[in-house]
């Protein structure tokens, strides 16, 4: 039986709002061999764990509550930048899968080639880099509206150009689009869980 299949069966409850839910809708913790605060993002550690809503406001009030002592019958030291830690373990995350779907050839980049998937229906997302231009924002937006049947498909801005560029190498452009297909919708589920984490749940997807 893995870790989180017992976790499960003593419920899967966020430590401070006391709300149940899915594996990704929390993110769940353990005590480290050295008694700190160690975030299981894959949930596959081993030991008790406990659960906090994946946003950061709910976690900064798990720290100054001091809720995971308790939640974890432990003694644990709790990193003071556990929430600015676990933002980057979940964009460092999302960058990496963005690296695995451009080789799977389910993430490309530049205005034209993410214009013709958005009208062309297989894209899934489209991403620009946060210091993207509004100009190009606007025409990538024109398209997402003008394929959607419903709504348009998600548009995200999580990262910087430079971010980009780290991630994704040489010929990495300030817009891009996540396609359909595991790696792509990998990219999206992890994109969706890194904005709620910074901005709590939203409405409707990011259109800015």
């Amino acid at each position: 039986m893995q870790q989180e299949e017992r976790d499960d069966m003593n419920g899967r409850t966020c430590i401070v709002t006391r709300a149940s839910g899915s594996a990704d809708d929390l993110i769940r913790f353990v005590v480290g061999p050295d008694e700190r605060l160690v975030p299981d993002l894959k949930r596959k550690l081993p030991g008790r764990g406990c659960w906090v809503t994946a946003e950061r406001a709910v976690v900064e009030k798990a720290v100054k509550r001091k809720l995971f002592a308790r939640a974890l019958k432990a003694e644990v030291t709790v990193p003071p930048d556990l929430a600015d830690a676990i933002e980057r373990l979940l964009l460092g995350d999302l960058l990496g899968m963005m690296g695995l779907a451009r080789k799977a050839g389910q993430f490309v980049g530049g205005a034209t080639k993410v214009d013709n998937a958005v009208r062309g229906g297989s894209a899934i997302a489209v991403f620009h880099a946060s210091d993207a231009a509004a100009d190009g924002i606007r025409k990538i937006d024109q398209a997402r509206r003008a394929a959607a049947d419903v709504e348009p498909i998600p548009s995200f801005r999580l990262v910087d150009a430079e971010q980009m560029h780290a991630a994704l190498g040489e010929g990495a452009l300030i817009h891009c689009a996540a396609l359909a297909g595991q790696a792509g919708e990998g990219v999206v589920k992890r994109a969706t869980r890194l904005d709620r984490y910074r901005h709590g749940v939203r409405a409707a997807p990011m259109d800015e």
